[in-house]
């Protein structure tokens, strides 16, 4: 089994949607630490699992600089970005998404 792992960095604003009194209902932003993780038994013909540029773009290109309630379906916590990117990127099966010094979220996909 090969593995990889990317860590990428993006700046991104959001406001969470919440059911209790917050500041984190307000507009804020975060300098986000996004590592995702692959693996796969095969490699690409170029002998890659997946070339890191092209997570980088997955995840960083849609997201980087923006608005992360703008550009996503869903209400953009932590654990919700974390299991987004996991679907974004090919082989990917774990990523962690860190907000913050100390509040990092991580989702795992199902293996089968």
């Amino acid at each position: 089994m090969y593995y990889i792992k990317k860590t990428i960095e993006i700046s991104g604003a959001h406001r969470l949607e919440l059911d209790y009194p917050s500041k984190c209902r307000s507009l804020h932003g975060h300098n986000w630490t996004i590592t995702v993780y692959c693996k796969s038994a095969q490699l690409d013909r170029n002998g890659m699992i997946i070339d890191f540029s092209e997570i980088k773009r997955l995840i960083a290109d849609p997201l980087d600089h923006q608005v992360l309630n703008d550009v996503l379906p869903f209400n953009p916590t932590a654990e919700n970005l974390a299991r987004w990117c996991c679907e974004q990127v090919p082989h990917c099966y774990r990523v962690e998404v860190q907000e913050s010094t100390g509040n990092t979220a991580i989702y795992e996909a199902d293996q089968p």
